[in-house]
């Protein structure tokens, strides 16, 4: 019964100085492989980045038949289902996310989320809901990030934990895979039922960088960024790695 994937870790800055004519790199951190439901955590979150401000990759939700602990992350994983109780990992609280709920004997916790921590599993009841994420108008629009997958239920188990506002997938039945997080939301994903259900892949990352329209356009972009001026502002959006020049 595994433990949900934690979101990814949700940061903004404001006022970053940036020089013309200077190459700043952006990278968008890939989604992490769920768990195996027989082997070890799922795989954390990659890290996404722009020039000196990173976001760290969700933690990998316990796997294993162990009772084991979520991997720590901008989001902690939550504990494995099995052999008592298993703690979720920790989040970067404050300033990226919140812990990973708990699992016990019979379900998984839920990821946590940028906002909420993970659900602890609820002995015969339920597995961990994933935490909540956070809203941001960034993009142009509201757009809810980071979300914590549910953990996955025990055959015997009761109701699949679902995943948390902001990408986070939901957990599995007995057999059955987690759900994945949404891509370019950093949401965690479900974790996966007992016997054979694997945990679902984490959503990828995303970087915006938003700045007044009284300044220029950039000079050169590379990987590919959508652009819009909205609110006011120019609005650069990437889904995947590249680069960006003032």
């Amino acid at each position: 019964m595994g433990g949900g994937g934690g979101g990814g870790g949700f940061k903004t800055g404001t006022s970053y100085a940036v020089t013309a004519g200077i190459s700043y790199t952006v990278t968008v951190g890939a989604g992490g492989t769920g768990s195996t439901g027989t082997g070890a955590n799922g795989v954390s979150g990659g890290n996404s980045v722009f020039a000196t401000i990173t976001s760290t990759g969700g933690g990998g939700g316990g796997g294993g038949s162990a009772g084991t602990a979520g991997s720590n992350g901008g989001s902690g994983g939550g504990g494995n289902g099995g052999a008592g109780l298993a703690a979720g990992g920790s989040g970067n609280g404050g300033t990226e996310g919140q812990n990973g709920g708990s699992g016990n004997a019979n379900d998984g916790g839920g990821g946590g989320g940028a906002t909420a921590a993970g659900g602890n599993a609820v002995s015969g009841a339920s597995a961990g809901n994933g935490g909540a994420g956070t809203a941001s108008s960034l993009s142009g629009s509201s757009v809810t990030y980071s979300g914590g997958g549910g953990g996955g239920i025990s055959p015997s188990g009761g109701t699949v934990g679902s995943g948390g506002s902001g990408g986070g997938g939901g957990g599995g039945t007995s057999g059955v895979a987690g759900t994945a997080g949404t891509a370019n939301t950093g949401g965690g994903g479900g974790g996966g039922g007992a016997a054979g259900g694997s945990g679902g892949a984490g959503g990828s990352g995303v970087v915006i960088v938003s700045y007044p329209n009284t300044y220029a356009d950039a000079t050169a972009t590379t990987g590919s960024p959508s652009f819009s001026n909205s609110g006011g502002n120019k609005i650069y959006r990437w889904t995947g790695s590249g680069s960006i020049t003032f």
